[in-house]
């Protein structure tokens, strides 16, 4: 009866904490399933100081600022499935038309008005006007936005069910790299010279 007990005991306190997280190692090996773990944790890995208080630089061309805290920045998140990061917009700043490949987001407008909405697989276009304590869902992989239509800085907070959400920003996928004008020409409908001056801001070629 003793060594039944034993094993058990020995078992539960071997075992406290081996699964209970497993924050990244940013020097170690990264897979779909995210970074390996640290040997050893403190307290620091479970806390990020700065995205509450520290608004984005909202100078540049979309007139807005995201600071995530994902895996990369903040390796407490590291296999738990969740992350969060803070979205600063000028007045007319936007968070351009973009998916997350790995997760579903929530928005909470913290101050400020945002239209925001998403496109469903089937071309529905779902969006609303959000204040300031509202909240929205963008599901898994659909494409949605953000636009700042009010008279003063917005700010919000967008939480994710992935520590490493990933991210696509559908103008950027088109004209930020050397895909031939003449096939995005084809595929998008898009005149060649109107291809070519978004090609120019955006840094693309071809």
């Amino acid at each position: 009866m003793f060594l039944p007990i034993f094993f058990i005991f020995s078992f539960l306190f071997s075992s406290t904490n081996a699964a209970d997280f497993c924050v990244g190692d940013l020097n170690g090996p990264v897979g779909p399933a995210g970074y390996s773990c640290k040997k050893t944790a403190t307290e620091d890995d479970f806390s990020f100081s700065s995205l509450l208080r520290t608004a984005g630089n909202t100078s540049n061309l979309v007139k807005a600022a995201i600071t995530p805290a994902f895996s990369i920045q903040f390796p407490g998140v590291n296999g738990l499935g969740i992350s969060i990061a803070r979205l600063d917009l000028a007045v007319g700043g936007v968070i351009p038309m973009h998916t997350h490949p790995r997760a579903s987001e929530l928005i909470l407008v913290m101050d400020g008005t945002l239209f925001a909405g998403f496109i469903s697989s089937d071309n529905k276009v779902y969006s609303k006007s959000l204040n300031e304590g509202d909240i929205m869902i963008f599901p898994q992989g659909l494409l949605h936005f953000q636009i700042n239509t009010g008279k003063t800085q917005s700010v919000a907070f967008v939480s994710f069910n992935s520590a490493d959400p990933g991210v696509q920003i559908l103008d950027f996928a088109l004209f930020t790299n050397d895909l031939p004008t003449d096939i995005i020409e084809g595929t998008t409908f898009l005149d060649a010279a109107q291809i070519k001056k978004l090609k120019g801001v955006l840094g693309g070629t071809g």
